[in-house]
């Protein structure tokens, strides 16, 4: 099953959501309690579930452990994939903080340097290896995502060694726009202009 990108990450969304909802006891959900978790429409909630090959029943709505299984199995691989962290700066500790154990089938299992003072040691329980190791780390490994933490002007380097080296999939959080050959699979995330979007839509409100 081949779904856009914007469908996948609703999908997320909703099982984000999901969760909580069941870690607090509920068993079923409407797709108009569903849509006001995530301030979408109701109509967009029951088409991407029906995309995905589930109904609900209208006297009850969704099965909420079912639909987080079946979302799982959609998103998910069978086995768990494996990420590395390119970059141990400020933006880097960050992220692997807040993303380890997050998902059990997306596990970070090694952090990158070019610095030599910060690499042979662990950060998080988690190796940081020399750049230089990359390509023998991501084979051995089995690493398939990399997370791009460099610096802007490091960027396109840090994502030319990622792609030489093998990896499936890249996402990037340096304010460097990349460009990468078609066959590994790319997702910005621009802080800037996310922040800049959230400025533009409060001016008027001060």
């Amino acid at each position: 099953m081949h779904l856009p990108d914007k469908t996948i990450e609703r999908l997320s969304q909703y099982r984000r959501n999901l969760l909580i909802t069941l870690a607090r006891g509920k068993e079923f959900i409407f797709s108009h309690e569903i849509a006001e978790l995530l301030n979408i429409t109701p109509v967009q909630v029951r088409r991407d579930i029906m995309l995905i090959g589930y109904n609900g029943t209208l006297r009850k709505g969704y099965d909420i452990k079912e639909l987080i299984d079946l979302i799982g199995n959609i998103i998910d691989t069978e086995d768990a994939q494996n990420v590395c962290v390119m970059g141990l700066g400020n933006l880097g500790k960050a992220i692997i903080k807040y993303f380890i154990d997050k998902r059990p089938k997306l596990k970070m299992v090694a952090c990158f340097d070019t610095n030599k003072e910060k690499t042979g040691q662990q950060y998080a329980g988690m190796p940081v290896l020399h750049a230089d190791e990359l390509e023998a780390r991501i084979k051995s490994m089995n690493i398939s995502i990399g997370i791009i933490t460099v610096p802007f002007d490091r960027a396109n380097e840090t994502a030319n060694h990622l792609v030489n080296s093998g990896i499936k999939g890249i996402l990037n959080f340096s304010s460097k726009p990349l460009s990468i050959p078609n066959h590994v699979y790319l997702e910005e995330y621009d802080m800037i202009t996310s922040l800049e979007k959230v400025a533009y839509h409060t001016k008027d409100k001060e």
